[in-house]
């Protein structure tokens, strides 16, 4: 640790993992006096070419001098990162602040050069990338604005790390040296720059769980039967393409197999490299099996053994240790506590669960947290691809049990541009990070959809979760703002995708329905209502409709203009066989095919030959859509939203049991399209002339110096608000009958005399309103009123206000929660929406788009359109005032809490009545600073 002549203690909240290039982790931290033997060991097995470009002259080892140098920080003016694998360093990177002269100096000079050092065999992993995010997130901290790095022209690679950083920077040549200076303020560039890296490491390091090139199973029993027995024949079975290997170091002496498969006693015998370690062993031997993984440099491991976080308080620090273990090695964890995982890739054919027999091949990415979950899915999966609803299976699975490492974020990482996965299923118990998965959720969901189960209860014992303090029905409604198809089972989970996984989005919410019963016909039809589709009366083909029939109705549906998707429902005829439900099944597909922009669903009863003719073919790969020579579609438009579509022609129609069912999962895919298309044009974060954000940020940073949480007076709310031209209607306090006239005349009648005690506070309906009060004499009739209702003006706080126009009283409300995020919401004032929790809530900042969505998410919207002949308000003014709210949390975090209550808004204009604003130091951006994984 550092000396005490040292200016600062060691800054811990440094130390960070990080994901490389190549999907390895590496630890960042500071350097002490205690690294100097790393130091030197590590310079020794950098190559002399390396040194050359780092001091620009030959410099075969570091004086005694350089190493005190090197490793002796005050961590403000002189600071140095090294990142380690096994503990020893594999790179380091410095600053150096400087004055304008190019002089060491302090405070307030703000620029500072740096440099870097990269061992030769850790070249190319993104190292000097990740160091540059980290040491440039350090400066900023300690005052630092600018880097300055002088390096040589040869040293492409050192100039490429700099340049394609994503920061203002200027570039200049003097004496045979490039010198370039980065401006540390983060850009959107810079920003973009940081995620796709994130991107890529994170999604390679999921690819080489996925797709190891050997396996090693560790537990495996000497006997039939036990986990680690179980994974190792799993994973025989189903074909492993790669080398496969059992360890188990009770082998007795001579033992070279296990069913096959060539054994160890350990790891370390194993001739050649392993990529994947599958674990099985009691908990308590855990770490000296990672031990040897890491020593042998395995990539990654699944932990199949219990006993961690979900047993308590001891397996939550037996957690914590497991993953810090594995870490430094470089190495990923999926588990503890894990199922396993499955990847059909014919390249690859890996069953590394407790799953006999996986689910057939296909194109849908499986998540879940839980293990009982997650044996559901797939038995779900493997028995509807199997006769139900016909064959579509998983591309990769991935059960993760208490996600120490790996978790939903980095699976959705991989799947995002993973060719394989056209839809993606998760069911989660827990959200870790929220903020991160509405980010990528919102990115994944442009591209192929995502559905999403998500529990409402409280965490499991085993997860670590951010605390959030907003409502699930919030984190629901901002799960759907950003793309996510969320339904409430897994039922539904299924469903959708099956849906998703066979048929492109429909165009909009309008359905034909068809069938040869009028009954389950009806029956759809009110489903389609309930869930705020637009069916058309169903056609009737009666009992006698065979396959033609049936073929003609459903083209003469397809080429309707007015027709977005079409449910045919169908019952079995007396004595039918199964050759008709496969000519039926063929008519269908053969009018579907003709129309291959138009979603078809088919609800069935008790006709499982025909759900299985129906689904005849075996992949739901897409295909690319060829022009027939002289064909029109049938209904000319725009392009549709694509989708995965099978290969060789055959187009797959998913059928349902019930049209309950069907319809739910239909209407899924018409809101998920009808957000692909606004998000094509999400809109833009309008700019106001009247907006003073200096003036704001000087008068917050004047409040804050009162303490470090405050909610603010009315004066202090008024003139804060007022800076982003929210004006808040006066009210003045009035103690006495004599205050509230002289109140009264200050304002103008007719006004309003109001209690503001807490529980009287925004509650008219309890009578603590008075509203209209034209003159001195009824000002004086209300005052006694309520103080003989409710109390003294004491215990009523009453207050006096000019009267507002007419019209609609709503509330707005703005959090910056932890965990999620900033959060804007919006609803109708009064008790009915409070009980019903009718509100909206959108993620900041909020587009102009966004602000005019949002108020029509409410249940109670109509009230403000004109509902049953009353006047339209006006919601253009709303929307802006939304917009400014918006602009004031987004520009400053300080301002944690914003609530607007009541605004009324007239057929004229807002008006604001009531306003409180709560400041505080905000809380930490993870997204913001450099890239790392979760602390443990």
């Amino acid at each position: 640790m550092q000396t005490s002549s040292d200016r600062h203690e060691y800054p811990a909240h440094w130390e960070a993992d990080v994901v490389l290039r190549d999907g390895g982790t590496a630890r960042v931290r500071p350097i002490t006096v205690d690294d100097a033997e790393r130091l030197v060991s590590f310079y020794e097995q950098v190559s002399d070419e390396s040194k050359y470009y780092r001091f620009f002259a030959p410099y075969p080892r570091l004086s005694a001098k350089d190493v005190h140098r090197f490793t002796h920080h005050d961590f403000v003016d002189r600071v140095g990162l090294a990142a380690t694998i096994g503990g020893e360093f594999i790179a380091t990177v410095r600053y150096d602040r400087i004055g304008r002269n190019g002089l060491p100096a302090s405070a307030p000079a703000d620029e500072a050069e740096v440099a870097f050092l990269v061992q030769d065999a850790h070249q190319g992993r993104g190292v000097a990338s990740a160091l540059l995010e980290h040491i440039a997130a350090v400066a900023r901290e300690r005052g630092i604005r600018r880097f300055a790095a002088e390096v040589l022209p040869a040293n492409t690679k050192m100039i490429k790390v700099f340049t394609d950083a994503g920061y203002t920077q200027k570039r200049s040549f003097e004496d045979g040296v490039v010198r370039l200076e980065l401006d540390l303020e983060p850009t959107d560039r810079s920003l973009a720059v940081q995620y796709a890296r994130e991107q890529r490491a994170e999604a390679r390091s999921v690819q080489r769980l996925l797709a190891p090139g050997s396996v090693a199973v560790v537990g495996a029993g000497r006997t039939p039967g036990g986990v680690g027995r179980s994974v190792l024949g799993n994973i025989r079975d189903a074909g492993f393409t790669g080398r496969l290997h059992a360890v188990n170091r009770a082998l007795p002496d001579g033992q070279k197999e296990l069913d096959g498969v060539p054994a160890y006693r350990s790891v370390r015998d194993i001739d050649g490299p392993v990529d994947l370690a599958v674990i099985a062993v009691p908990a308590e031997q855990v770490p000296e099996v990672v031990t040897e993984c890491g020593e042998q440099g395995v990539q990654g491991l699944v932990v199949i053994s219990a006993g961690y976080a979900e047993s308590g308080p001891d397996g939550r620090e037996r957690q914590r240790a497991l993953v810090r273990h594995a870490r430094a090695y470089g190495m990923r964890i999926i588990g503890p506590n894990a199922f396993g995982i499955i990847n059909n890739s014919p390249d690859v054919r890996l069953n590394a669960s407790l799953a006999p027999e996986p689910p057939r091949p296909g194109r849908i990415g499986l998540f879940a947290q839980s293990g009982a979950i997650g044996i559901a899915l797939l038995s779900r999966l493997h028995r509807r691809g199997g006769g139900v609803t016909g064959v579509t299976g998983v591309s990769t699975f991935v059960s993760s049990g208490n996600r120490a490492d790996v978790s939903g974020n980095d699976v959705l990482q991989y799947w995002y541009d993973d060719p394989d996965t056209d839809v993606v299923l998760m069911y989660l118990e827990s959200i870790g990070n929220p903020r991160k998965f509405t980010r990528l959720a919102r990115r994944t969901a442009a591209a192929k959809p995502l559905v999403v189960v998500q529990s409402a209860g409280s965490a499991p014992q085993g997860h670590a979760v951010r605390a959030t303090r907003l409502p699930h029905a919030t984190v629901s409604a901002l799960l759907r703002q950003a793309g996510v198809i969320r339904v409430n089972t897994i039922t539904e989970l299924v469903d959708t995708g099956l849906l998703l996984a066979r048929q492109p989005l429909p165009r909009g919410p309008r359905v034909a329905i068809l069938g040869n019963s009028e009954s389950l016909g009806v029956l759809t039809y009110d489903a389609c209502l309930s869930e705020g589709l637009r069916p058309m009366p169903p056609l009737d083909l009666t009992t006698a409709a065979g396959p033609e029939d049936f073929r003609a109705a459903l083209a003469r549906a397809l080429a309707d203009d007015t027709c977005d998707a079409v449910v045919v429902t169908a019952i079995p005829a007396i004595g039918e066989e199964s050759a008709g439900d496969a000519a039926l099944a063929e008519a269908l597909r053969s009018a579907a095919e003709r129309a291959p922009t138009k979603p078809v669903l088919v609800v069935h009863v008790e006709l499982g030959g025909l759900a299985e003719a129906l689904s005849a073919a075996t992949s739901t790969a897409p295909r690319a859509r060829a022009a027939t020579p002289g064909a029109t579609a049938p209904d000319a438009g725009p392009d549709p939203l694509p989708a995965a579509q099978p290969p060789g022609g055959t187009r797959l129609i998913p059928a349902y049991p019930a049209a309950e069912r069907a319809v739910r999962a239909l209407a899924e895919a018409v809101r998920y399209a009808g957000w692909r298309r606004e998000a094509a044009d999400p809109g833009k974060v309008p700019e106001y002339e009247d907006i003073d954000e200096k003036g704001a940020a000087r008068l917050i940073d004047g409040l804050l110096t009162r303490g470090q949480g405050l909610t603010l007076g009315a004066e202090d709310t008024c003139e804060l608000l007022g800076r982003y031209g929210i004006r808040v209607r006066r009210a003045l306090p009035a103690p006495t009958p004599e205050d509230a006239v002289t109140a009264a005349r200050a304002l103008g009648y007719p006004v309003a005399l109001k209690a503001t005690a807490p529980h009287l506070r925004h509650r008219a309906d309890l009578g603590g309103v008075r509203l209209d009060l034209a003159d001195e004499e009824q000002l004086r009739r209300a005052y006694a009123e309520l103080t003989a209702l409710f109390g003294t003006p004491e215990e009523l706080r009453p207050v006096v206000q000019g009267m507002a126009p007419r019209g609609v009283d709503t509330v707005v409300r703005a959090v910056i929660d932890p965990a999620a995020g900033a959060v804007l919401s919006f609803g109708l004032a009064g008790a009915a929406s409070q009980l019903l929790g009718d509100m909206a809530h959108r993620l900041i900042p909020v587009t102009d788009r966004e602000a005019t969505s949002l108020i029509r998410s409410i249940r109670t919207a109509p009230l403000l359109f004109g509902w049953r002949g009353s006047a339209p308000v006006d919601t253009p003014a709303l929307e802006e005032l939304l917009l400014r709210v918006s602009r004031l949390v987004d520009d400053h975090p300080e301002v944690v809490a914003v609530t607007l209550e009541p605004v009324v808004v007239a057929t004229e204009g807002v008006s604001v009545l009531g306003a409180s604003v709560r400041l505080a130091p905000p809380p930490a951006r993870d997204d913001l600073g450099p890239r790392t994984l979760p602390a443990y």
